[in-house]
């Protein structure tokens, strides 16, 4: 009973853990708008940001990262999953993919970027070198950005999210119901949303389907909050 309270405060955390940093680089760095800007503009607006924003960057990794905990631990205790073998593994390992990939793709801001944004703003910097840096930030956004962390990352994220919901739905319980259709709903917004990586690699218009990722990625917040509600209630009911 210990570890499933545990499990479920932790699901819970894990959804405050990656809005918070969310949150704050949308306020002070206009994330994730700034993504689609020039080169040149993000960087010098990365390296005002200074040490502080780096240090979001690195809490926003860190939740990623904490992801990989959290999918072990819901592979023991969600109903279902744990006599589900074929569920379980497609859950738990493409959830250790997704917040692998994720955090892979968010250290380029921690530890790449900041050396190129100090090329961007040094007065000493020739035209070439800031040409060098604003080449070299483009690869890694859409190298490490757009590919490894937004799109293999939620192609591993609907994996994750579509095999514990469907065990949450086939389970029984209000509460489990309830948290598998919010994450049905994640699964489908967020794979909609990955026609925007498509769109970016071919240099077709995005349009719309930026939003979709949003969506599906509060859909995220409010399906991990519902499924560690579900299993702090069931351990309250056993009690």
């Amino acid at each position: 009973m210990a570890t499933r309270r545990l499990t479920g405060i932790a699901t819970i955390l894990l959804a405050i853990a990656f809005n918070v940093p969310f949150a704050l680089l949308g306020s002070s760095f206009d994330y994730p708008d700034i993504l689609r800007r020039p080169a040149a503009d993000v960087l010098e607006r990365f390296h005002t940001g200074g040490a502080s924003l780096v240090l979001t960057w690195y809490a926003f990794m860190l939740s990623a990262v904490f992801m990989v905990p959290v999918v072990a631990a819901l592979g023991v205790h969600l109903p279902t999953l744990r006599t589900s073998p074929a569920l379980r593994m497609i859950g738990v390992s493409s959830g250790f993919a997704a917040g692998l990939l994720q955090a892979i793709g968010l250290s380029r801001w921690v530890f790449a970027v900041p050396q190129l944004a100090r090329i961007q703003s040094d007065p000493q910097s020739s035209d070439l070198m800031r040409s060098n840096a604003q080449s070299a930030f483009d690869l890694l956004n859409h190298w490490g950005g757009v590919a490894i962390g937004e799109h293999l990352g939620q192609i591993f994220t609907v994996l994750f999210v579509l095999s514990l919901a469907i065990s949450q739905i086939i389970a029984t319980g209000k509460w489990n119901r309830a948290a598998g259709a919010i994450g049905l709903l994640t699964a489908i917004f967020i794979t909609i949303g990955l026609g925007e990586g498509i769109m970016i690699a071919t240099g077709a218009d995005t349009g719309i389907l930026g939003l979709f990722s949003v969506f599906g990625y509060l859909g995220l917040t409010l399906w991990l909050i519902a499924t560690g509600v579900s299993l702090l209630r069931k351990v309250s009911l056993t009690d």
